[in-house]
């Protein structure tokens, strides 16, 4: 394969990955699955050397660790805030419907609002209410860090491949 064409294949890789690593500032943003969709289309342009197989399957552990991450911190950080189970799944639902109806904020204004206003029904509290939304908020910024850093390392571990592939 020519020079040029190598360093326009990563280059287009990199673009896709970076778009993926600073889409998830925003939280319903799936950019983990971006990255590793750009590592997918990679190998299948590329090929899977043995290395790269490796590789890969270690970029999709990441992906898989990263997706799962994401929820499992947003759901201690309100719980631990005080919110409940149901207020918790109906944040969640209320994000994912108003990403669809709303792209790309009414997500991140549905599911926050829905916590707190069912957790100030719940309470009749107001104070209670904030306290829940701000442990979501905090499960957020820590949900952020480790999907950011998985994200780094999975561009990494691409990078990697490419030089050896």
């Amino acid at each position: 394969m020519p020079e040029w064409l190598q360093l326009t294949r990563f280059g287009l890789v990199l673009l896709f990955m970076l778009v993926g690593l600073f889409g998830l500032l925003v939280p319903v943003f799936p950019g983990i699955v971006v990255i590793w969709l750009a590592a997918l289309g990679y190998g299948v342009v590329s090929g899977f050397s043995t290395l790269g197989w490796w590789l890969f399957g270690a970029i999709t552990l990441l992906m898989v660790i990263g997706t799962t991450v994401d929820n499992v911190l947003v759901g201690a950080g309100a719980v631990q805030g005080g919110a409940s189970m149901g207020s918790m799944w109906a944040g969640i639902a209320a994000g994912v419907v108003g990403t669809i109806a709303f792209p790309p904020v009414g997500g991140l204004i549905a599911a926050p609002l829905v916590v707190l206003l069912l957790e100030y029904r719940r309470h009749r509290n107001w104070e209670k209410a904030f306290l829940a939304l701000r442990g979501m908020a905090v499960g957020w910024g820590l949900a952020f860090v480790v999907r950011f850093g998985l994200g780094l390392l999975m561009i990494i571990l691409w990078v990697i491949w490419d030089l050896n592939g």
